[in-house]
């Protein structure tokens, strides 16, 4: 797998274990497509990634090249190395059965990221209430600073945009190809992903 481009089918998820220093490029090769993502210690599942604890200490909402991602033990577990996009966020949860149908009216809803994710990382000892907040990789989100009100826009990446993360811990992280219309302008696409190792002497 290591240096091997994979590919996450449309509506779907995977979980990978990630050993420090290596690196993590998610990519979008068709365009507008988000990519949820989630990290857990491979040391302790009960250390996982924290969208409090990352906005917090970057002081912001969008994070990008140079910020780091932080668990909620306050550890960095991934730093932003590259970004073709610069728009990712932790504002909305990841989406499920009950998503589908509160936002959408589905009848016969998708079980969406949050069981994409439950899927993934069951083999991991992860159960369903111990899913965070992902990090929405290429979301487009505005908020109103006078109201907060949230407004999902089409994301910004185009064919073939990256973003590469440096791991600062070993790691299982998780990533989907978001099921939610309104996140990927009503287009399902397959999200890819590059798993490769430091150069020597890095």
């Amino acid at each position: 797998m290591i240096g091997d481009i994979q590919r996450i089918m449309p509506r779907s998820g995977i979980a990978i274990q990630l050993k420090k220093g290596q690196f993590l490029t998610i990519m979008d090769p068709e365009g507008e497509q988000v990519s949820d993502m989630l990290c857990y210690s491979s040391t302790d599942r009960k250390e996982y990634l924290s969208s409090g604890r990352s906005i917090d200490y970057a002081s912001k909402l969008f994070l990008t090249k140079g910020d780091t991602l932080y668990s909620n033990r306050s550890r960095p577990m991934f730093k932003i190395i590259e970004d073709d996009v610069g728009r990712h966020d932790f504002l909305l949860t990841p989406c499920s059965k009950e998503t589908f149908k509160i936002i959408y009216g589905d009848e016969n809803p998708h079980h969406g990221c949050q069981g994409n994710f439950e899927k993934a990382l069951r083999p991991f000892g992860v159960s369903p209430d111990e899913i965070p907040i992902a990090f929405n990789v290429f979301m487009h989100t505005k908020v109103d600073g006078e109201t907060g009100e949230i407004t999902v826009l089409p994301p910004k990446s185009g064919p073939g945009d990256t973003i590469t993360f440096e791991a600062q811990m070993d790691m299982i992280v998780a990533m989907t190809a978001c099921s939610a219309g309104q996140s990927n302008n009503f287009q399902y696409g397959p999200i890819d992903f590059l798993v490769t190792n430091p150069a020597p002497g890095i």
